[in-house]
């Protein structure tokens, strides 16, 4: 059996860069793998929640085949929306992402934003407000500090968006809670959690894909290749 292709989706106020480590690991292990550049992150307000999905919806529809997608973070959400009726999805992966129910956004969740938010309402943007700790906590400097100068403000509209379709609900779904995140602390993870078919951990900060590459790589593949087999 040919392996399924998986798509990767990244969270808020990154963009496909921050894969590229995961990415190679599992197209070295033969996995054909997609980086979706969500339109919701940019210096222009350009994109919202729906938007987000249907770019997630155009990568998973143009693959043949069986398809695993994993969101980080905000990306979750997306990947919700964006999965939701697709035949070809065999697996969802939330990686220490918002998994949400319909009626649920982002800002729903979380009530306060945290400090290192930022946001200018008249401008529809969220900036960072010295994330390192909460996003880099367990990362080197100069991993932090690459990332730092890639990081793109948010449009608001993702964030308040409700969920209208949640496809955990049809589609098999892994939790992976970061045990040493701090900006989605592992106990929010965990509640959120119990809503999957299958939870696993990273002893990782919020940004793995970083400071852990082949070990989420690795992961990632063995739910990939379970999710063919289920």
């Amino acid at each position: 059996m040919s392996k399924p292709s998986i798509v990767l989706v990244h969270g808020a106020w990154h963009g496909t860069w921050c894969w590229s480590a995961v990415q190679r690991a599992l197209e070295d292990r033969g996995f054909p793998v997609i980086a979706v550049q969500l339109p919701g992150v940019g210096a222009v307000a350009r994109g919202d929640l729906e938007s987000d999905a249907r770019a997630v919806r155009s990568a998973i529809d143009a693959i043949e085949g069986p398809v695993v997608v994993c969101g980080h973070s905000y990306g979750g959400i997306a990947v919700t929306e964006g999965t939701a009726g697709a035949p070809h999805v065999v697996g969802l992966i939330y990686l220490c992402a918002f998994m949400l129910d319909v009626g649920q956004s982002l800002l729903s969740a979380v009530g306060e934003p945290p400090p290192w938010w930022s946001i200018h309402a008249d401008q529809k943007l969220v900036r960072l407000n010295e994330p390192e700790r909460a996003l880099y906590n367990d990362c080197t400097p100069e991993q932090t500090m690459q990332a730092m100068k890639q990081l793109q403000p948010q449009a608001l509209a993702t964030f308040e968006q409700p969920l209208r379709r949640a496809s955990w609900r049809d589609i098999p779904s892994t939790y992976i809670v970061c045990d040493r995140d701090e900006a989605i602390p592992p106990e929010i993870q965990k509640a959120m959690a119990a809503q999957a078919s299958r939870v696993e951990h990273l002893d990782a900060g919020h940004s793995p894909f970083l400071s852990r590459p082949r070990e989420l790589s690795e992961l990632i593949a063995t739910l990939a290749t379970t999710a063919t087999h289920s």
